[in-house]
C-alpha cells in the first residue's frame, strides 16, 4: 500500500458527489439539544464548507503534516473541521469535548498543535458547558509551559440565529430555552470567530494528496503509565478498514439512515460517525444530546423521526434506559430499525436480551463489536442474518482478522479457553505507532507476548468458537465504554494537600459496567470528611474531566503492599467488593492493613 496515492477527504466528499452523483443525498440529519433544534446537510453542500474551511485553515498557514486541535460539541462543524484537516493532510487531534482544560492542554502540548477549532458553549441536557472559557484555560496552561498556541478558530453555537447567512446553521428554528448571550473573554491576534474567517473563503480547494501510509490522525487513549498515548492512524489502511467494516457489520444498503451515538471525540464516533459511513455514501444522524433529556423516549424518538434502519450505542446507554422500564421505548414504532449495534465495553445477557426483545422487538439482529481505538475498527462481531447470536458474545473474527488466545507463558491455547487476547497478523485499520514515542508503541502492545498485538483484554472462548470478552487485565477501568488509567487518576488524588498515597480500582456499576472506587491514605493532621471526598471528585473533574468522577473514595490508614512496597491492586478489588476470598496473601507485608480496610469499606455511593 505504501507508495499510492491518495485523499481521505477526497473519498468521502469529491468522489461521493462528483462520481457516486451522491451531492444531494443528505449526508447527516443533525439533531439538537433540544429536540426543535435540528437541521441536515447534503454531500455537496458538506463539500462546499470543507474546501470553505480548507482555505481558512491554509490562510492561518496551515499545511500537510501540521496538528490541529479539536475541542467542540457534537455539531455538524465538527464534522467540517475534521474534513478540513484531511483535506489539507493535517493531522486532526480531536478532543472530547467533556474532557477538562489541563486534558485538552496536555494533549495540544503532546502533539505540538498549532491552532485549535472549539465553540462558545453549549448545552448538555440542563448543563451549560462553557466551552471558550475552558479553552482559554487551557491554552494559558499552554502558555505558562512554553508553547502559545497562535490561532484559535471560535464556532458562534449558542447564538446561531444571530449569524450571517453564510452560516449553515443560520435558518434553524430558534432555540426553545432562554438562551444567555455568553460572556466569552476574547484574545485579539489569537481569537477568530469561524463564520467571519468563512465568509472570505472560496469554496474550492484542491486536496492535498497524500501516501497512504501517511498520519491521518492523533487519537489519546488512557495509558496504563497515567500519560494518553496519542494513537496514530494512517490515510488508506485506516480509510480501507473503517468503509469495509461498515459495509458488512451494519449490513449497509443505500436507503439506509445510520445513527451511532458516540461522540466524534472517542474512536467509535471517528470510524463510524464520519468516515466509515461517508465513504459508503450512507446518510447519518448526528446527535448533540443526551439519552435522558428532555425525557427518556428520547433515543426511540429521534429514531422514529428519521426513520433510523441501523442503530449503533454504548451498553452503557442501553442499562440506563432499561431502569426506566419498557413503556418509554413501545410508546414509539421503532418499525424502520433492522439491525442494531453495541459498542465500547461487553454487554451483559440482561441488557442484551432486552435491546433485542424490547428496542428491537425480537426481529432484529444485534452486532456486539469488539474493538479498540488502537485497532481502527470492528475486530470480533457478529455480521448481522449470517452469524447466529449469543447475549453478550462478540461471536466471531472479521475478516481477516486472526485472534487467538494465550496463557500467562505465551502459549497458544486451542479449543475451549480462557486467557489473554491476542491478534496474530496485522489489518489494514491496525494504529501505525504512538505520536512522537514509537519506542512506546512496541513495549505497550508487542513486548508482553512478542509476535502478537495484545489487547489488554482478557478473553474466553466456549465450544462453539464463540468468543467472550472478560474485561481489562492491566490498570485500566472501562466506565461507560471509556478507558481511563488508574494511574491518572491517582496522580490527580495525590496531587490534593491531605492526600498522601492514593489506590484505585474498578468496581462493579448497574449502569456504567465499572465505576472508580479510589482508596486514599491520610497526611498527618488532615481528617476524613465529606467535605474532603468533594473536594476530591472537584479535583478529578477539573484534572481530567467528569467521566473520571468517583463513585467511591474510602479512607485508607494503610494500602496491602508487597514486601518490595508495590501495591497489590487485586486485593483491593476484592475489598471493594466485600470479596473476602483474596486466594494467596501470603507476600503482603502487613496483613492487618486488610482488615481495616474491610471494616472502612463504603457501602453506598457517595
Amino acid at each position: 500500500m505504501k507508495g499510492a496515492t491518495t485523499n481521505i477527504c477526497y473519498n468521502v466528499l469529491d468522489r461521493i458527489v462528483h462520481e457516486k452523483k451522491l451531492g444531494d443525498k443528505i449526508a447527516f440529519y443533525w439533531e439538537g439539544n433540544e429536540p426543535e433544534e435540528t437541521t441536515q446537510i447534503t454531500y455537496h453542500e458538506l463539500l462546499v464548507q470543507v474546501c470553505q474551511f480548507s482555505n481558512v485553515l491554509r490562510k492561518q498557514g496551515i499545511r500537510k503534516g501540521d496538528r490541529v486541535a479539536i475541542y467542540m460539541p457534537m455539531i455538524p462543524k465538527l464534522v467540517v473541521a475534521m474534513l478540513a484537516c484531511a483535506r489539507l493532510g493535517a493531522l486532526h487531534s480531536i478532543v472530547f469535548a467533556g474532557f477538562s482544560a489541563e486534558s485538552l492542554c496536555e494533549r495540544i502540548l503532546d502533539a505540538s498543535c498549532s491552532l485549535l477549532i472549539t465553540a462558545d458553549a453549549f448545552y448538555r441536557g440542563e448543563k451549560l458547558v462553557k466551552l471558550k472559557e475552558l479553552a482559554d484555560e487551557a491554552l494559558e496552561k499552554c502558555r505558562e509551559k512554553g508553547f502559545p498556541v497562535r490561532c484559535c478558530i471560535v464556532v458562534k453555537h449558542l447564538r446561531r440565529t444571530e449569524l450571517g447567512t453564510g452560516d449553515s446553521l443560520s435558518q434553524s428554528p430558534p432555540i426553545k430555552r432562554p438562551c444567555p448571550d455568553v460572556q466569552i473573554s476574547w484574545n485579539e491576534g489569537v481569537d477568530f470567530w469561524w463564520h467571519e474567517l468563512i465568509h472570505e473563503a472560496g469554496d474550492e480547494c484542491e486536496p492535498e494528496w497524500c501516501d497512504a501510509e501517511d498520519p491521518l490522525f492523533i487519537l489519546y487513549t488512557s495509558g496504563s503509565t497515567g500519560k494518553p498515548k496519542g494513537v496514530v492512524h494512517t490515510v488508506g489502511g485506516y480509510m480501507l478498514y473503517v468503509a469495509t467494516t461498515f459495509k458488512y457489520v451494519f449490513d449497509f444498503h443505500a436507503e439506509d439512515v445510520f445513527w451511532c451515538t458516540a461522540d466524534i471525540g472517542w474512536i467509535t464516533g471517528h470510524s463510524y460517525v464520519t468516515y466509515g459511513p461517508m465513504a459508503n455514501g450512507a446518510t447519518s444522524v448526528l446527535f448533540e444530546g443526551i439519552p435522558t433529556y428532555p425525557d427518556v423516549s428520547r433515543m426511540w424518538s429521534i429514531v422514529d423521526k428519521y426513520k433510523v434502519t441501523k442503530f449503533y450505542t454504548a451498553p452503557t446507554a442501553i442499562r440506563l434506559l432499561m431502569k426506566f422500564g419498557d413503556k418509554p421505548v413501545t410508546k414509539h414504532s421503532r418499525a424502520s430499525l433492522q439491525v442494531l449495534g453495541t459498542v465500547g465495553e461487553p454487554i451483559n445477557p440482561e441488557a442484551w436480551l432486552w435491546y433485542h426483545q424490547v428496542v428491537g422487538a425480537q426481529r432484529c439482529p444485534i452486532v456486539d463489536t469488539f474493538w479498540q481505538t488502537e485497532t481502527g475498527g470492528h475486530m470480533l462481531t457478529p455480521l448481522p442474518g449470517a452469524t447466529p447470536m449469543k447475549p453478550g458474545s462478540a461471536t466471531f473474527p472479521f475478516f481477516g482478522v486472526a485472534p487467538a488466545i494465550l496463557n500467562e507463558s505465551g502459549e497458544e491455547l486451542e479449543g475451549e479457553a480462557e486467557g489473554y487476547l491476542v491478534f496474530k497478523q496485522p489489518w489494514p485499520g491496525i494504529m501505525r505507532t504512538v505520536y512522537g514515542n514509537h519506542e512506546r508503541f512496541e513495549t505497550t502492545y508487542f513486548k508482553k507476548f512478542p509476535g502478537y498485538y495484545v489487547t489488554g483484554d482478557g478473553c474466553r472462548r466456549d465450544q462453539d468458537g464463540y468468543y467472550w470478552i472478560t474485561g481489562r487485565i492491566d490498570d485500566m477501568l472501562n466506565v461507560s465504554g471509556h478507558l481511563l488509567s488508574t494511574a491518572e487518576v491517582e496522580s490527580a488524588l495525590v496531587e490534593h494537600k491531605a492526600i498522601a498515597e492514593a489506590a484505585v480500582v474498578s468496581h462493579p456499576h448497574p449502569v456504567k459496567g465499572e465505576c472508580l472506587y479510589c482508596f486514599v491514605t491520610l497526611c498527618d493532621g488532615y481528617t476524613f470528611s465529606s467535605t474532603l471526598t468533594e473536594e476530591l471528585k472537584k479535583q478529578i473533574r477539573e484534572k481530567i474531566g467528569p467521566i473520571a468522577t468517583p463513585d467511591y473514595i474510602q479512607n485508607a490508614p494503610g494500602l496491602p503492599k508487597t514486601r518490595s512496597g508495590k501495591i497489590m491492586r487485586r486485593v483491593l478489588r476484592k475489598i471493594a467488593q466485600n470479596d473476602h476470598d483474596l486466594g494467596d496473601i501470603s507476600t503482603v507485608a502487613d496483613p492487618s492493613v486488610i482488615s481495616q480496610l474491610f471494616s472502612h469499606r463504603c457501602l453506598t455511593v457517595q
